[in-house]
Formats: C-alpha cells, structure tokens, sequence
C-alpha cells in the first residue's frame, strides 16, 4: 500500500514540478507544492462543506448530548473528518517528502496542528456568522485563508522538519 500512496504522489509531484517553472521567480518548489496541494485539498474541504452544510445538516440542529452543533460547525467537523488524511497523504509525500522524522511522529505533529486549526476555525466562523452575520460559505471562505497561512508554516517548521531545504521528485 505504502508503495502504491507513493507512486501516486511521485506522479502527482512531477505533474507539479512541471509547472513550477512559470512560477519559480516568485516561490520555492516547496511552498508551490504546498499551494497547489493544499488547495486541492482545500476545494475538496470546501466541497465537503458545501455539501454537508445544503444537504446533510440543512436547518437542523446535531445534538450529541453534551453539545450541539448547529448547521455551520456539524458541516465543518464533516469535512475535516475527509480532509484530514487527504492533507497528511498531501504533506508527507507530496511537500515534506524530505522529512526525517518517523511517519507516527508526523501524524502526531499534524494531528496536533491540525486540531489547533480546527479550533481556530471552528471559533472564526463562529465569530463571523452568528456575531457579524456573515453567510456561512464566505465566512468558510475567510477562515481558511488565515488557518492556511498559519498551517503552512507549522506543519514546515513543526511537523514534517528536514535537514534539508529542497525537495525531490
């Protein structure tokens, strides 16, 4: 299975590096890389979102008991539970392939950035629709372009360390 997970990023990777030299001047191989699969991921959370929100939690209350998420948070928890392994498989072996540590300490490491980010998440879009009145969609939108940023230089300085600075294909 692993070999398989890495020919797929392998191709994927080349498919990348391909276009990167449009790009070179302005970014690193390895921040392109991390754009490009990490919005992939993105527009998949965001679809994710989309549907979980119009269609699964539409109008209705998630009562678990000992909370209850309304459409917008039930809909962001849905699609992070997609996009989480989506967003390791896209940094262990697509942007961080040079990392040293173990792939147990990774996970760990990016679960734990990725939980700060949820939270993170889960508190803007908290802020913007129910206190500023934003629709849920653009306020999605607007949280991820800030957890993003944030993301990309955790999980780099954190969760996938190198020793060295570029990456290979």
């Amino acid at each position: 299975m692993n070999h398989l997970l890495e020919k797929v990023a392998a191709g994927f990777c080349c498919v990348i590096d391909f276009l990167h030299p449009l790009f070179h001047r302005f970014i690193s191989l390895q921040t392109f890389r991390y754009l490009v699969a990490g919005g992939v991921n993105t527009f998949l959370g965001l679809f994710v979102y989309f549907g979980c929100y119009q269609y699964l939690f539409k109008e209705i209350v998630l009562d678990l008991g000992f909370y209850a998420f309304k459409a917008h948070t039930a809909s962001l928890f849905g699609s992070f539970i997609v996009t989480f392994p989506v967003g390791f498989y896209f940094a262990r072996y697509v942007v961080f392939d040079n990392s040293f540590l173990r792939t147990r300490v990774q996970l760990f490491r990016y679960l734990m950035i990725c939980l700060f980010n949820l939270f993170l998440n889960y508190l803007l879009l908290k802020i913007l629709v129910e206190l500023l009145n934003w629709q849920a969609l653009i306020a999605q939108i607007t949280t991820v372009l800030i957890v993003v940023t944030f993301s990309y230089v955790a999980q780099r300085n954190f969760s996938f360390k190198s020793k060295k600075k570029q990456t290979n294909c």
